[in-house]
């Protein structure tokens, strides 16, 4: 039997697919199992044990787009997949997976796409407060109406597997740092694909500064995407004045990939971030989490992982405008985020420092 799995972005996106792909592979243990990603959520699945193969493709635009996706639709094709499940119901996935002409096409009954797939699965069309990877488990079930268990995230939980040269590498940035063992890494992840998930950068620069001034042996490692690395510069510039003596132990860590923000976590006594794809990479270790979460709810994407690794959320509370599809801010103001003050989070800190 052969099965593709259709995901193409986001980072986040890709992680909770990750417990999908392992029951897969426990019901159908011969199986070879086929993953299509886009580039850059390819680390999250390259190394995934339960993977035959992935293959990888670019995020074009244009005229280019139509080339490379007709070239990929004959590939497909001529994989004869058995089974192809589109995780994702955007546009180009729903298209590839009909181009596979795979027997059984599993998807979301999205209008004006549902016709795509031999078996369609209802998604509510609201924003309700159920986990994204139960949505997801949903698609199990089309597939084979004995599927009865759902997801649980103690024998479910989302997974990326460390990669040893990666970790050597972190080991050794650390070592370079100045961290000793005994030291306590805190890793600050300061950035998020969309102006709907950034939190203040004055709030992330009091916040590194208070938990850089928490105890002597405390590192505070920013992280940021490539495309905030000015903001995130800014941050440490400003943390590291208000924290005075402690401000050398703010560390800019520019330049991770997915692969070292996932060693790095490995050696981490905390991870902070929003609501986006680092802090589910982190996810996927023990390191216990303080996830921010202004226009999303932690109901439906808070890491999907054993309720006893320590993990707190902080929100921006009821608002009429929340959740919100992250189009359009209605009051103008991104209150949902900019109304968390670094106190809560940094008391949310170091309440899982305390018990670690």
């Amino acid at each position: 039997m052969k099965i593709l799995l259709v995901r193409l972005r986001l980072i986040g996106d890709v992680i909770f697919t990750t417990p999908l792909i392992r029951e897969l592979r426990r019901r159908y243990a011969d199986a070879e199992i086929v993953y299509l990603v886009e580039r850059g959520a390819a680390p999250i699945v390259r190394g995934n044990p339960h993977l035959n193969e992935v293959i990888v493709v670019d995020h074009t635009r244009g005229w280019r787009r139509v080339r490379d996706d007709l070239r990929l639709a004959r590939t497909l094709r001529r994989a004869r997949f058995d089974t192809a499940i589109d995780l994702h119901g955007g546009p180009r996935s729903a298209w590839l997976t009909w181009a596979t002409r795979a027997p059984v096409r599993v998807g979301y009954d999205i209008t004006g796409r549902g016709w795509m797939y031999t078996t369609q699965v209802h998604r509510p069309r609201e924003l309700r407060p159920r986990h994204s990877v139960e949505n997801q488990w949903d698609l199990l079930q089309a597939l084979d109406p004995r599927w009865k268990a759902g997801a649980d995230p103690d024998r479910d939980r989302v997974e990326m597997p460390v990669d040893a040269a990666a970790l050597a590498a972190m080991d050794r940035r650390y070592a370079m740092a100045g961290v000793s063992a005994g030291d306590r890494v805190i890793v600050l992840h300061v950035s998020a694909g969309n102006p709907f998930r950034r939190w203040p950068e004055s709030a992330f620069a009091d916040l590194a500064a208070g938990l850089a001034g928490g105890g002597p042996r405390r590192w505070v490692f920013v992280t940021s995407g490539p495309s905030d690395h000015e903001a995130a510069a800014r941050v440490v510039a400003s943390a590291r004045t208000s924290a005075g003596t402690h401000g050398d132990r703010i560390i800019d860590a520019e330049g991770w990939s997915l692969d070292d923000l996932r060693a790095a976590v490995e050696r981490a006594a905390l991870f902070v971030g929003g609501d986006s794809g680092p802090l589910h990479i982190a996810s996927t270790s023990d390191v216990p989490i303080v996830g921010l979460y202004g226009p999303t709810l932690a109901e439906r994407s808070a890491p999907w992982r054993s309720p006893r690794i320590p993990t707190a959320a902080v929100d921006g509370g009821v608002l009429p405008c929340r959740p919100c599809d992250q189009r359009v801010c209605v009051p103008g103001d991104f209150r949902c985020l900019s109304g968390i003050p670094a106190e809560r989070v940094l008391a949310a800190a170091e309440t899982l420092l305390s018990a670690g």
